[in-house]
């Protein structure tokens, strides 16, 4: 069976069926082995995502009783899996599985900005017990990399595609990248090779550099001590070549709390048994008493932003300020984000809205705005502004007939936001030998953790 050599050539299944019950909308990302689709649930409006995998005609039969058999796994950070097959698309057989939808991932992320310190303290604790509960059912996940790591809704969760038995033969498995362990060369698939992942990741986040994992002689890692502690400590004691070398999830664990040794623990004490980590109470239980710093923490996707570039002067944060509130901090109360009859800040330059409003109805005036559906915990990661604007035209009608970005800021989640609340603006409309006329408006958000401002400004074209 031909595998697609190019990412691009996977764009030509858009618009096809799977399965005659998954539509293929359009593509979310991809590469010569595999490719990801927005589809829908049959029979509801639910976003959905599926992977379609291109597989040899031998290995079809064994990967869709994998991926049924991860369906039946349920954890709080691991990614629904909805459904799996197969499908035939022109004369070429595939493996489908049907995922939860996920706005964003990590890797979207890192090509912008590295992570904070605190950031990563609230990454790894969801992580970790993901792969806890993995070990623990006896699977690997066998993936774990940037582009795996994702935000659904308010919850961080592991993709789940990649998931094995450990039990199950791997002599087909290759190492792919930086992220697989060395000795997944050789076909070993372990828990510890997801420690390894672990630690690659975790430089990765810190530093935008995977490279510096194996920049090192056998055993030793060479760390830059730009890396602070117990981040640079952890990364080290992950990435031993020797997979018996490398530290445990339970003792990573150990290594983030405040009173966490920074140094690395010698092996012979440090070693876990096997099976020790089925005694501690698992993390999600700790939500009921943290909640606020894990909800914060996956807002991180959709925070901050990409570049510090897009935060103003007004609020100036400190170096190492991040998109992170302390769990200790109570949350301001719930703000009303829409504000359907709010009135609207007319445009430094211009006269006053409700004066230009009262003396020149031909130029057209804002009737009625719509704010960004923002939750508390999502304003709660903005630092300064973020500055999103938005073009729309109107029609004759006042009602807004198209919108698009001019500034789309630094987050797809606000950014989205934004957009949908910039289309169900309402307008007079101009007049032009006395019939409304079409117009268009320049609209500016701001955004900050205290609310959302808008000032709209008519343009022309």
């Amino acid at each position: 069976m031909p595998l697609m050599s190019k990412p691009e050539t996977w764009k030509a299944c858009e618009g096809r069926v799977v399965d005659g019950k998954y539509p293929i909308r359009r593509q979310l990302g991809g590469s010569g082995h595999s490719a990801a689709f927005l589809t829908e649930l049959p029979g509801t409006a639910q976003k959905a995502a599926i992977k379609l995998i291109a597989s040899e005609a031998g290995e079809i039969d064994r990967q869709v009783a994998r991926l049924r058999a991860t369906a039946k796994l349920s954890h709080p950070h691991l990614l629904r899996v909805f459904d799996s097959g197969r499908c035939r698309l022109d004369s070429s057989a595939y493996v489908y599985v049907v995922m939860e939808f996920a706005e964003e991932d990590l890797s979207e992320i890192l090509p912008q900005r590295a992570l904070a310190p605190a950031e990563v303290s609230e990454l790894l604790p969801p992580l970790l017990d993901a792969l806890s509960y993995l070990h623990e059912k006896g699977y690997v996940h066998g993936r774990v990399k940037p582009s795996n790591v994702l935000a659904v809704s308010d919850q961080l969760k592991l993709s789940a595609d990649s998931i094995t038995p450990i039990s199950e033969p791997s002599s087909a498995r290759r190492r792919r990248d930086v992220y697989d362990a060395p000795e997944t060369a050789a076909g070993i698939v372990s828990p510890a090779g997801d420690v390894w992942s672990v630690g690659v990741t975790l430089v990765a986040a810190l530093t935008q550099n995977v490279t510096l994992a194996e920049q090192s002689d056998p055993g030793k890692p060479a760390l830059p001590d730009t890396i602070p502690e117990p981040y640079r400590g952890i990364a080290r004691e992950c990435l031993h070549l020797d997979p018996k070398r490398r530290c445990s999830l339970g003792e990573i664990r150990a290594r983030l709390q405040p009173a966490a040794r920074s140094v690395p623990v010698p092996m012979a004490a440090a070693k876990v048994p096997p099976g020790a980590t089925k005694s501690r109470k698992p993390l999600y239980a700790l939500v009921l008493v943290c909640v606020a710093a894990v909800l914060l923490a996956v807002s991180v996707f959709r925070s901050r932003g990409k570049s510090s570039s897009e935060q103003t002067a007004e609020t100036p944060q400190p170096a190492s300020q991040t998109a992170l509130a302390p769990a200790t901090t109570t949350p301001a109360p719930e703000a009303k984000t829409r504000a359907p009859e709010a009135k609207v800040p007319a445009p430094e330059t211009a006269p006053p809205a409700k004066n230009r409003a009262s003396s020149s109805t031909s130029e057209g005036a804002v009737v009625h705005q719509v704010m960004p559906d923002l939750s508390q915990s999502a304003r709660n990661t903005i630092h300064g502004t973020i500055k999103i604007s938005v073009v729309v035209d109107v029609g004759p009608s006042g009602k807004v007939i198209a919108a698009k970005f001019k500034s789309a800021g630094p987050s797809h989640y606000f950014a989205g936001k934004t957009l949908a609340a910039a289309e169900q603006w309402q307008f007079s409309p101009p007049q032009e030998n006395g019939e409304p006329a079409a117009s268009s408006w320049l609209l500016q958000f701001r955004l900050r953790r205290g609310g959302v401002e808008a000032s709209p400004q008519r343009i022309t074209r």
